[in-house]
């Protein structure tokens, strides 16, 4: 027994957006075991046990448990879902300064366990806040990941999907830069089935290019209209993440476009920031250059420059 491999989560944080995390991961059986830490135990407690109670349901017996920092020493991946929420009429980054103050107290907890994985940030302002992980570690940056514009890339094809009529699955378009306003659609490379959207767009008068800033809008703006209708947005991040620990455990080799450090890629340095990124049991293996038009190159840098000017009163930049 002490030679077979278990895949192991710690998850921090068992919020909304954490707990949508345990649920989706144990329904889709992609751990063997998924330890829940939150400084409110009783919260946590509950979970485990609501959790359990349905394991017989799922595709395989997860083990979950209550766990503290200490559990952290021997585990894959911990997924960070713990700091302060965004409220209505918020932005991610006016977050910055409670949950990096937050994060510091937590990574430094994790390490101190003889952590060696993969840190995985869920935490908005997400950018600001992997960079903070990364630096709090020490780890090698291929090893601490977040989210990035992996939801708003999913609500980018969905969205492009609804407008077509075609199945999301068979849209490919990406949204990279910061998770937050300044994010920006990938029009130029996005295609359906191999063809490119301005393509179609030239061959069919029901389709108008004009429509297609209103639709990157409401990629852009999901999130607030989420919050102003229940509160929170944690159900399709939660799906992100859990896809993101799938292509982590499994060695996929898969293209997520997650929060990665870049050292010179898209001319940009010392910044963590969305882009297509290749995800697999080392974390990062590489990032993937589009080639961006002119519009799209100026708007990536000018976002990257944004995430820094909030980044430069924390820590000091190369």
């Amino acid at each position: 027994m002490a030679n077979i491999k278990l895949n192991r989560v710690a998850l921090i944080g068992t919020g909304f957006v954490g707990s949508s995390y345990a649920f989706s991961l144990i329904n889709q059986g992609i751990v063997d075991e998924l330890i829940l830490i939150d400084l409110n135990e009783e919260k946590a407690n509950g979970d485990v046990m609501d959790l359990n109670h349905g394991k017989v349901f799922a595709p395989q017996p997860t083990h979950v448990r209550f766990g503290t920092y200490e559990d952290c020493h021997n585990v894959d991946i911990v997924v960070i879902c713990a700091g302060a929420n965004q409220k209505p009429g918020e932005t991610r980054l006016d977050l910055v300064e409670k949950n990096v103050n937050i994060f510091k107290g937590i990574v430094e907890q994790v390490m101190g366990s003889g952590f060696d994985g993969i840190f995985l940030v869920a935490t908005n302002p997400v950018d600001i806040l992997t960079y903070a992980t990364w630096k709090f570690s020490g780890l090698p940056k291929e090893r601490v990941i977040g989210s990035g514009t992996t939801l708003d890339t999913a609500r980018f094809r969905f969205m492009l999907g609804e407008y077509f009529n075609v199945s999301p699955s068979n849209v490919h378009a990406y949204i990279i830069g910061e998770h937050g306003d300044s994010e920006l659609p990938v029009y130029s490379l996005a295609d359906i089935g191999g063809v490119p959207i301005m393509k179609m767009i030239e061959r069919n008068d029901q389709y108008k290019i004009e429509d297609l800033q209103p639709l990157f809008e409401n990629v852009r703006d999901a999130a607030y209209h989420i919050i102003k209708g229940k509160g929170a947005t944690y159900y399709g991040i939660a799906m992100a993440l859990v896809r993101i620990t799938k292509a982590i455990l499994n060695n996929e080799n898969a293209i997520l476009t997650v929060s990665a450090h870049l050292d010179g890629q898209y001319n940009q340095k010392d910044v963590y920031i969305g882009v297509p990124t290749i995800i697999n049991r080392e974390g990062i293996r590489e990032i993937v250059e589009l080639e961006l038009n002119e519009e799209e190159s100026v708007a990536f840098h000018k976002s990257a420059h944004i995430l820094k000017d909030i980044l430069a009163p924390h820590f000091k930049l190369n």
